[in-house]
């Protein structure tokens, strides 16, 4: 088997289009919903917590229910994924957007603490976990049902657009966030103005899950339905007694895929006010930059690894990474000039992040693939995803390029474990349309 397959050639079919523009779009409407939440967190603290409460105690509080989200990836993620290799890709694909479409509406017209007293921490605090239930199985559903529908040569395109649209769904949230206060003025958006992006990615993702609708099970589940060669046993248990080493290495890959969107991404605006005096309009720009780099590299380098194979793209992909981080927090403090352009190199870099998935798919039989890269992948971005501001923000207190280093040794560690991965030397499309051994694990 050759290493690196031969491109594709001639267009995507009308199927594929659909099948990709539905899965993007539920995306990136997902992340959206997920993360709109923090972009507005200050107001929501005034809202759903008592007045008599100082400002930072309301505001701590309100960043720990949105940290609740993530704690709730783990647990979505695994039974989304149980029943997606039991029952069907689809059905949980579908299932995830409604999950997260509902409870986002709900916030929107939630009523504040004036209402509900101490019920309305507590619903909002339900609402939050039902997210994180949904966004824990949205991404390594899509990006499992996206590359068993994808044709001979693919793969890698279609795991990447998924990605990029995860992303878009990031740069939405900033770019609603920025509109709604150019058009309204402080004291409407705090009155009522906040609901609006609420109310309206709930409108839109009950949407997209009605649209989801129209998409087909992947042919790889339909096959193996049909052969009778689902797992015998609960996936998760097949996947921790038989494919250890993948869930290992897939942890470790993930963990470099939350440092370059935490660090270099979501962090980024708060570290170069604090550390090197940017203003907060500079980093704000930055930020789009970066956001929108990172969703087009995604697409670009999943293409590639159609074209040059997985092996072929890590290390480049792994050297613009420590490029963008040493760039950003080491060379751009030094040539403010440089700010803007080394902000798009270091969201290139973060283009990793496509990388991540592209090689999970490989790693897990068909049988249990959905659970394998979900538990993987949501165990490492809870841990690593809550664990990373706080030992980032420790680290600056010694020395201001901390971020760049905590980068840096991810990236070393995340293309090491990349290539090292179960089926990295193999035809993805292989891997994925199921013509490996059956798995009766």
């Amino acid at each position: 088997m050759p290493e690196f397959p031969p491109p594709q050639t001639g267009s995507l079919t009308w199927g594929e289009l659909r099948t990709l523009a539905l899965a993007t779009l539920g995306g990136a409407l997902e992340f959206y919903d997920f993360v709109i939440f923090a972009y507005f967190a200050k107001i929501i603290a005034q809202h759903f917590f008592p007045a008599i409460q100082p400002d930072w105690l309301r505001q701590t509080e309100t960043f720990g229910l949105f940290g609740a989200g993530y704690l709730a990836r783990p647990l979505g993620g695994v039974v989304m994924a149980h029943f997606g290799d039991r029952h069907g890709r689809k059905k949980m694909f579908a299932f995830s957007v409604l999950l997260m479409a509902a409870p986002t509406l709900l916030m929107g017209l939630l009523p504040g603490f004036g209402t509900l007293g101490i019920g309305a921490p507590l619903a909002l605090l339900l609402l939050r976990m039902a997210q994180g239930a949904a966004i824990g199985g949205e991404a390594p559903g899509g990006w499992v049902f996206v590359a068993e529908h994808a044709s001979a040569g693919r793969t890698g395109l279609a795991c990447g657009l998924l990605t990029g649209g995860l992303t878009a769904g990031m740069l939405i949230g900033s770019l609603v966030a920025l509109g709604l206060n150019l058009a309204l003025p402080p004291a409407a958006i705090v009155a009522w103005g906040w609901r609006l992006p609420f109310i309206l990615g709930g409108i839109f993702g009950l949407i997209a899950m009605k649209l989801r609708r129209w998409l087909e099970e992947t042919p790889v589940f339909t096959e193996m339905h049909a052969r009778d060669a689902l797992a015998r046993q609960t996936p998760l248990v097949a996947v921790l007694r038989t494919c250890r080493r993948a869930v290992i290495l897939s942890i470790i890959g993930t963990w470099t895929l939350t440092a370059a969107i935490v660090v270099l991404l979501l962090m980024m605006p708060s570290l170069l006010q604090t550390l090197y005096g940017f203003s907060p309009a500079r980093t704000m720009d930055a930020s789009l930059v970066a956001t929108v780099s990172v969703t087009v590299a995604s697409v670009a380098i999943g293409a590639a690894t159609d074209r040059w194979g997985l092996r072929g793209m890590i290390p480049p992909v792994v050297g613009l990474l420590i490029a963008g981080a040493w760039g950003l927090y080491a060379l751009a403090p030094a040539h403010p000039g440089w700010f803007l352009p080394l902000a798009a190199l270091a969201g290139i870099g973060a283009g990793y992040v496509s990388l991540v998935p592209i090689a999970m798919v490989r790693a897990f039989p068909a049988a249990v693939r959905f659970s394998g890269l979900s538990f993987s992948y949501n165990l490492s971005y809870a841990v690593f995803g809550g664990l990373t501001p706080a030992c980032v923000s420790a680290l600056v207190g010694h020395d201001p390029q901390a971020p760049a280093l905590y980068v840096i040794g991810t990236a070393l560690a995340g293309g090491a474990a990349l290539w090292a991965m179960p089926g990295a030397k193999r035809d993805l499309t292989r891997t994925c349309h199921g013509r490996e051994s059956p798995f009766h694990a």
